[in-house]
């Protein structure tokens, strides 16, 4: 029963994401938001601050299911995009959308690098421990200053 509402929550937030990539290019051009680089090292450099529990936690998942492709400490690579970016920032992406991309993958829409694949074997408590950890990065990294979007931290 979750899990079908957990996808008509998905289908009513993709519908309208698709149609900003597509009438307005949400994420290109001059609306501020960073465009994917290839290079073959993280994209950006990321400050990484003193972690809570909770973060070093969600750092040492990070780490293991997710640092491939988006770097190691959430910069991005030629593989995927960085998580450190105001793209991704909690006004924009939501706790929940981590939640979604992980369990059921995400299609391509800010970047050129293809879908994401859903990563198994992670439960919401582990994802919940890595947005921590991007979040605090984020916060750490000038993305968004309200303390209020670390509430993935409360552990």
């Amino acid at each position: 029963m979750a899990s079908n509402r957990l996808r008509m929550v998905w289908r009513s937030l993709l519908f309208p994401l698709l149609a900003c990539v597509l009438l307005v290019g949400c994420g290109e051009g001059d609306d501020g938001y960073a465009t994917a680089d290839t290079s073959d090292s993280e994209r950006a450099a990321i400050v990484v601050p003193e972690l809570s529990d909770v973060a070093r936690r969600g750092g040492e998942l990070f780490t293991a299911n997710c640092a491939e492709c988006h770097g190691p400490t959430a910069g991005g690579s030629s593989e995927g995009p960085p998580l450190v970016d105001r793209i991704y920032e909690p006004g924009h992406h939501a706790d929940f959308s981590f939640h979604v991309a992980v369990s059921q993958g995400s299609p391509q829409h800010h970047w050129s690098f293809g879908d994401m694949e859903p990563v198994p074997g992670l439960s919401p408590e582990d994802v919940d421990s890595i947005v921590c950890y991007v979040r605090e990065l984020q916060f750490a990294n000038g993305i968004f200053s309200d303390r209020a979007a670390l509430s993935a931290c409360q552990g």
